[in-house]
């Protein structure tokens, strides 16, 4: 049976960068040799869902505002534009621009009753998001602090939304940076010292869309099985944990099912 259920049921979501690297290392391009534009650190922009360990957007390229502005508009997008319980990243500023572009709405300025042109609406975030990041200090390439600073909502709306969490009991990115091993060990291209590193930038992104969305319909995750029986488990994927689907997906099928397109009404 093919099901094929949106929004998912994503609650949370962290978002996180990996590095890769294309044709060779960025130290090594020539910011005026126009055949470097398209080597050198290529980065994975991705949405991750913590809960239901669902990639739900990944946007690659160079590491850039505009990027994490692409990354947090599909997001959007493909969760139908809901307001997530709790949002969190590393200390990227792009993201706190890219959260607010994206979900803040028009309110009007109430009028004053004095002579003059009325003031233009301005934009505010609803009171029910919350954005919060995650600061790691480090000492010999260790992790020695980790500290939370909320910078959507309030402290308490925080808390709230860890409260209802399934899986965190405080701020942190550490499921996405758990799915970036689990990533690297499917694409070979992404292993930090390899032979076997992309030297084509259009074939090295291809790769990155098919791994990290066909991970999310054929990957059955240990973490995500059920019991439907004493000692008998039922593998999940995470669409289907997220509710995208009812089956663990072949690669064949999931590559050759229809694409999905947006209608939008007149």
């Amino acid at each position: 049976m093919n099901s094929w259920l949106f929004p998912p049921q994503t609650r949370e979501v962290q978002f996180d960068e990996k590095w890769a690297f294309v044709g060779k290392k960025e130290k090594h391009c020539d910011p005026d040799e126009p055949a470097d534009a398209h080597q050198g650190d290529n980065w994975d922009h991705v949405a991750f869902d913590p809960e239901h360990r669902l990639v739900v957007s990944v946007v690659p390229g160079k590491r850039t505002e505009d990027k994490v502005q692409r990354l947090v508009q599909d997001f959007k997008a493909r969760t139908g534009g809901r307001i997530m319980n709790l949002m969190t990243s590393d200390e990227y500023s792009a993201y706190k621009t890219a959260l607010f572009d994206a979900y803040a709405v028009e309110k009007p300025v109430p009028r004053t009753g004095r002579p003059g042109r009325p003031k233009k609406p301005r934009k505010v975030l609803p009171k029910k998001l919350k954005y919060a990041t995650v600061h790691k200090e480090r000492q010999n390439g260790r992790v020695v602090k980790v500290e939370t600073r909320v910078v959507f909502g309030t402290l308490a709306g925080v808390l709230a939304a860890l409260a209802l969490s399934l899986v965190s009991t405080k701020v942190n990115t550490v499921f996405g940076e758990r799915h970036n091993g689990t990533d690297r060990n499917r694409n070979r291209r992404k292993v930090r010292k390899t032979y076997g590193f992309s030297k084509d930038w259009e074939v090295h992104e291809a790769m990155t869309y098919f791994t990290m969305y066909s991970y999310n319909f054929c990957w059955p995750v240990r973490t995500l099985r059920r019991e439907v029986s004493e000692g008998q488990y039922e593998p999940r994927t995470p669409a289907m944990a997220a509710g995208l689907t009812d089956h663990v997906w072949t690669t064949k099928e999931w590559a050759t099912y229809p694409a999905a397109t947006r209608v939008t009404s007149a």
